[in-house]
């Protein structure tokens, strides 16, 4: 962001911007961090009503400052709060102004584009003064790097419990649900082949488990013991092992199952931190890749994303990983995942979790790591050596 938020435009400008200046991330990221300093005027009572001429410069050290792009808001009436960055024109020095925002559908008149006056403090009164507060909060790193030459990674993988999601959402609500309607689900679904692949995946587990002497397997009888013993069996075997919180397919699959019926039903809706869906937005506005690896079973993903407090969130996720594709707390997982995404190195992917095994494993594997810190989060250990955040917002 350049040092002043002063910038007037009034017909045309000296100066030309070149095609890479204009197609850089450069634009897209001014006009996100306006959008969110609008919405945190507002917030904070510094201005008020709509976002109309709102201008900052695009900061790029390398463009003169007379040939520097203006990120600016239309004459819509949308009041700052609600400005999204699709919103903000981007106006190269000749005066000229690029189609952005895009037209509304016909036949609404198209948008246009006012002069921008002084951002001074006899027209805004105790806004302006706060400045030197503002550009503090954004080198603070609360909205974006200072640094405009910071790299941006290529894909971000998400984790879900403690880190898009509170850990109380999915033990309070998810496992509860879960357990108290699994005899529901399988008595309902017995007979079809949903349901009789995750017996078996079940049978599998269990087997295993009562070989391993793990406390609360008990032997699953054959079908021709009756349906009612056999599901009497699965429901013990489910219900131990969500009390364990046991990371394993055959349970995440089935729980996937029964919480569908449950958003289906309108009987569970998915919860997200508040800066969650800006932060996606934000990454989506700059062609970064954004991706979810939770134990939970994929379904269990789309369906937690799909219906949130914040709405559909799935239009800004590009893929799901469970642990189909290794255990959380194991590097080759996060080789799996690298390799998958297609990048050049590891390292052009970045991993957020609230685990520290999972935070090292993903480091071992090349991965750029960061660390959440949300609220109802388990104990870091001492000196652990990663970076954190509270707030995606941060990053």
């Amino acid at each position: 962001m350049a040092s002043s938020p002063v910038v007037a435009l009034n017909g045309a400008m000296a100066g030309r911007a070149s095609r890479g200046y204009l197609e850089s991330k450069a634009p897209t990221k001014t006009r996100i961090l306006t959008s969110e300093l609008c919405r945190r005027f507002c917030t904070l009572g510094w201005a008020s009503s709509s976002g109309g001429s709102i201008a900052v410069e695009v900061r790029r050290d390398s463009i003169p400052r007379s040939n520097r792009l203006i990120a600016m808001g239309r004459r819509s009436g949308v009041r700052k709060e609600r400005i999204m960055p699709e919103y903000m024109y981007g106006l190269p020095a000749n005066g000229s102004i690029p189609p952005l925002p895009s037209p509304k559908p016909y036949s609404s008149k198209p948008p246009r584009c006012m002069s921008c006056l002084p951002f001074s403090t006899k027209q805004t009164g105790k806004g302006v003064a706060n400045y030197a507060n503002i550009s503090t909060y954004v080198k603070a790193g609360a909205l974006y790097s200072d640094n405009p030459t910071d790299p941006l990674p290529r894909c971000v993988v998400l984790d879900i419990e403690g880190t898009t999601t509170p850990i109380s959402f999915v033990t309070d609500v998810l496992f509860p649900y879960a357990r108290d309607n699994v005899g529901r689900h399988l008595s309902a679904t017995f007979e079809t082949p949903e349901t009789r692949d995750d017996i078996k995946l079940l049978r599998s587990q269990v087997e295993d488990d009562l070989k391993q002497g793990v406390q609360g397997a008990v032997p699953i009888p054959a079908d021709e013991a009756g349906n009612e013993q056999v599901m009497a069996a699965l429901v013990a075997n489910v219900e131990a092992m969500i009390k364990a919180d046991r990371k394993i397919t055959a349970l995440k699959q089935l729980q996937g199952h029964i919480w569908q019926t449950g958003f289906e039903n309108n009987e569970l809706e998915g919860v997200v931190f508040e800066d969650v869906p800006k932060a996606l937005m934000n990454w989506h506005s700059l062609g970064i890749k954004v991706y979810i690896y939770s134990s939970g079973s994929r379904l269990a993903q789309r369906l937690i994303f799909g219906k949130t407090n914040y709405g559909d969130l799935r239009k800004y996720l590009c893929g799901f990983f469970d642990t189909n594709v290794g255990n959380k707390k194991e590097t080759q997982s996060y080789i799996e995942i690298s390799e998958s995404l297609g990048v050049n190195k590891p390292s052009d992917v970045l991993f957020l979790t609230d685990v520290y095994q999972e935070a090292v494993a993903a480091k071992d594997a090349g991965l750029e790591v960061l660390i959440s810190v949300r609220p109802g989060n388990g104990p870091l250990p001492e000196n652990h050596g990663f970076k954190t955040v509270s707030s995606f917002l941060e990053i």
